[in-house]
């Protein structure tokens, strides 16, 4: 196969966004946008992956480094134009041989088979690929003009075009495949001579054109390359990824009680045969196993649930949570980097944080693992078969043994042997008529003071 590079175009300042973040580290579906069109490259094959940028975007450069390295980094300044963006890369994809795709980080949801087939463009004799849609409203978007054969003949901006072809729908999304050498072949002929005095990556098809090339068009839905510009954009992208996405999951045997009120992440896995009630919360690195449950109103982040497991009302799983098999975590109990073995339950009130749970343990309601000493973290074990009584505070790091149990109110801030009671509370102390006294005398204060 002919090696394939993508030059991600990100150098956008996005005023309209009115925010100190950078444009294209906006999440859509709990991942940013730039890393949308970064995995999307990788899905189709590059081996080269190159950013352009901004000088002026420190926190961006710093991102597209820890995610690609600083050689996948282009710089675009002043910024030209679209073309003069692309060839902003040619340094940095110097010596390279192949194909180019050229993507924007501010388009998160094209699928890849848009891109494949883009690529299968060039292997049939394309000289430039143009991803094209048909608009339902095509208004300022350019027009893609093609023979009746079905090549691309021409690109057309609104501005400039005639009645004619203002009437087509078939409109230009920005994204281009060109084999590299001819890429940047064709932009050293590109001028600026235009109203903007910017370099247009359009121009290049005229461009292969006039040297009797064919020019390609391959089509996708409008929703497909969405752009976001602003915050009621990107608003609109996250509805779209979510709708997709439920949509996806109840195709693949996945039961969404409510679906508009369930939200998802890029990476969340759901295997079929999964009951999801409403207004639940995926954040990233979710994965549900076949056969459990999650009840409303619960937010699950970083968690493995297990088959059969059954989660909330009202639960919180965050990041290292490991739900075994037919466990039990209940309302307003809270789970976090703790493994709770299979058949184990926590029904009620309680907070399991750097934990390992036996299976088919009990954890009373109120059940605290104190875990934090202000400095660091420690560890709370309990074996399998253990029953933990409501309102117990176990102070780590402490291990309770195999089918010990721990009487209901204790404070437990020392090991507990296997099948042993322990009791950590202090003795009851009764007073006869002491109640009685105490309302009368606190009634005649009362009194007193009107």
């Amino acid at each position: 196969m002919t090696e394939r590079a993508a030059i991600i175009l990100a150098a956008g300042q996005g005023t309209r966004m009115k925010s100190s973040l950078p444009k294209v580290l906006h999440r859509i579906g709990g991942r940013a946008m730039l890393d949308w069109s970064i995995d999307l490259a990788r899905k189709v094959g590059c081996s080269r992956i190159i950013t352009v940028i901004s000088p002026s975007q420190p926190d961006l450069r710093a991102h597209v480094e820890a995610e690609l390295g600083a050689d996948a980094i282009a710089i675009q300044d002043p910024p030209l134009g679209t073309g003069h963006a692309v060839r902003s890369a040619e340094a940095a994809l110097k010596g390279f041989v192949g194909d180019v795709i050229v993507l924007y980080g501010d388009t998160p949801l094209i699928p890849a088979s848009a891109v494949q087939s883009l690529f299968e463009a060039l292997e049939e004799g394309g000289a430039v690929g143009v991803l094209g849609f048909r608009a339902a409203n095509p208004g300022a978007y350019g027009r893609l003009v093609t023979s009746a054969g079905g090549d691309l003949e021409a690109i057309v901006e609104a501005k400039d075009a005639s009645p004619e072809q203002l009437a087509i729908d078939l409109c230009n999304s920005g994204v281009m495949a060109v084999r590299a050498e001819r890429l940047f072949r064709l932009l050293s002929k590109v001028n600026n001579n235009n109203q903007k005095g910017e370099y247009y990556l359009t121009d290049i098809v005229a461009l292969a054109r006039k040297e009797g090339s064919t020019c390609k068009t391959v089509t996708c839905e409008e929703r497909d390359v969405q752009g976001v510009n602003s915050r009621l954009e990107l608003a609109k992208a996250e509805a779209d990824f979510q709708d997709r996405r439920r949509e996806e999951l109840m195709t693949d045997g996945v039961t969404l009680v409510a679906p508009q009120t369930v939200f998802l992440s890029y990476d969340t896995i759901i295997e079929p045969d999964v009951t999801v009630e409403q207004n639940v919360v995926f954040g990233p690195g979710v994965h549900i196993r076949t056969g459990a449950t999650i009840r409303a109103f619960s937010h699950l982040e970083g968690a493995n649930v297990e088959e059969g497991a059954e989660i909330g009302p009202y639960a919180r799983l965050r990041p290292g949570a490991f739900i075994g098999k037919k466990a039990k975590i209940g309302n307003f109990v809270e789970v976090k980097k703790t493994r709770v073995g299979p058949g184990a339950k926590a029904n009620h009130l309680s907070y399991l944080g750097d934990g390992d749970i036996g299976a088919n343990a009990n954890i009373g309601a109120g059940t605290i693992f104190c875990n934090y000493d202000g400095f660091l973290k420690y560890q709370t074990k309990i074996g399998e078969n253990a029953f933990i009584g409501s309102n117990s505070a176990l102070v780590a790091p402490v291990r309770i043994g195999n089918g010990a149990i721990v009487g209901s109110g204790s404070v437990i801030v020392e090991n507990v042997s296997d099948d042993a009671l322990a009791l950590g509370r202090g003795r009851q102390v009764e007073k006869p008529g002491q109640a009685k006294a105490f309302r009368e005398k606190k009634a005649a204060e009362k009194a007193a003071r009107k």
